[in-house]
């Protein structure tokens, strides 16, 4: 049974605080976080992502940028990755957790969420989109009784 899902990008202020955000409150059975492989350590959730996560419903308000460690990795039930490149990554840098550790839009596609950092606002919609999808998708696969 999953009962928490660490969710990964890179700078930990984009993809994986939308993906976290969104997760937990369509999975609110399920403790969900976020980590950067190269995390902004300290930092908000950056200023464009969090204005379209705004105007969609969703807060990141609070949001704290960590950095990934294969403790975080390892205390998750599920890490979920925005790229097949953070996959392999922590695949190499904390095997023990590679059996457990999926693409965000695995069930959606399983392309990778491209990184929206300092692009424009219409690039933060199109990948909050993707993110809404697979999250949806998670949701309903975390907890199958629940409606989403």
């Amino acid at each position: 049974m999953i009962r928490s899902v660490l969710v990964v990008c890179v700078g930990n202020v984009c993809r994986s605080p939308v993906g976290e955000r969104l997760l937990q409150t369509l999975a609110p059975q399920i403790v969900v976080t976020s980590a950067g492989l190269a995390a902004l350590v300290g930092h908000a959730a950056d200023a464009q992502a969090a204005e379209v996560a705004r105007a969609a419903g969703v807060d990141l308000g609070g949001h704290a940028a960590r950095q990934f460690t294969p403790a975080l990795g390892q205390a998750a039930d599920l890490i979920l990755v925005m790229e097949p490149g953070h996959k392999a990554k922590i695949c190499r840098d904390a095997p023990q957790c590679s059996g457990k550790t999926m693409l965000f839009d695995h069930w959606s596609g399983a392309g990778g969420i491209a990184d929206p950092y300092q692009r424009s606002t219409e690039f933060h919609r199109a990948v909050f989109d993707q993110i809404k999808s697979a999250a949806t998708i998670w949701a309903k696969r975390l907890n199958p009784k629940a409606p989403v």
